[in-house]
């Protein structure tokens, strides 16, 4: 049979075996401060994503807001000086539903005065367009005020005849 070197031979050899420290695979601590890691990247990419969707929100909604008053400015010029004269001095108030939901999205405020500015028949025009959050605040204040209540779009032109 195999004799007592033999066998202490095998059993030096297994013990060996089991003694050395593995080189492969990831501690515990590794692994943990990995996941930390990913975490925090993760959230990250969240945060800047969440910030993204509210940058395009606004931007969607400025540009609704200056198509709006630009759209308002484009109606006035096709009028006639009567025309204007007739809605001078009294402000034009709107609430608008942009997109036909039912929801009202957006309060467009337009006044129109003489203008004696240039040598012809003119009229000043102002166009302000509010986020529908303004739409229970009086139209003196808007117009007074603008940026206290986030006017999106505001222009002021002056059409001459």
């Amino acid at each position: 049979m195999k004799s007592i070197i033999q066998m202490i031979r095998e059993n030096k050899k297994v013990k060996s075996c089991f003694n050395k420290p593995k080189k492969e695979g990831f501690t515990l601590i590794e692994t943990i401060i990995s996941l930390a890691l990913v975490t925090v990247v993760f959230v990250s990419l969240a945060q800047l994503f969440t910030l993204a969707v509210m940058q395009n929100l606004r931007s969607n909604e400025m540009s609704n807001a200056i198509f709006l008053a630009q759209q308002q400015i484009d109606f006035l010029r096709t009028l006639t000086s009567d025309e204007l004269t007739a809605l001078t001095n009294r402000p034009a108030d709107e609430l608008i539903d942009i997109n036909g939901d039912g929801t009202l999205d957006f309060r467009r405020i337009t006044t129109i005065n003489s203008s004696l500015a240039i040598g012809t028949v003119g009229f000043d025009v102002q166009v302000l367009v509010f986020p529908i959050s303004a739409q229970n605040v009086a139209v003196a204040q808007l117009i007074a005020n603008p940026d206290r209540h986030r006017a999106r779009a505001k222009i002021h032109t002056i059409i001459s005849r």
